[in-house]
């Protein structure tokens, strides 16, 4: 059975955060939508991902996959982010 990490706290937080801020925009219509999050969060996720894989001594091909998706994220955040008005 795979010990519990301290990067897994994290990433569960990250968890906790994304549910409780879309509940919060739902509730309220207020705050970034969640759509407009979720590319970040992933981002941030799929960076403990590796670095949770880097410390366990995981493969090097996890490793790779976890930083070229947490890239991807990014690039989709960005991409985001560029078409929104400046403001």
């Amino acid at each position: 059975m795979p010990s519990f990490h301290p990067v897994d706290a994290i990433l569960l937080l990250l968890g906790v955060e994304a549910v409780a801020l879309a509940l919060s925009h739902r509730r309220t219509g207020r705050g970034p939508a969640p759509r407009r999050l979720l590319p970040n969060l992933l981002a941030g996720a799929f960076l403990l991902a590796a670095l949770r894989t880097a410390l366990s001594d995981g493969s090097e091909t996890l490793l790779l996959l976890w930083l070229a998706a947490a890239l991807f994220a990014h690039f989709v955040d960005l991409r985001g982010r560029w078409s929104e008005p400046s403001g």
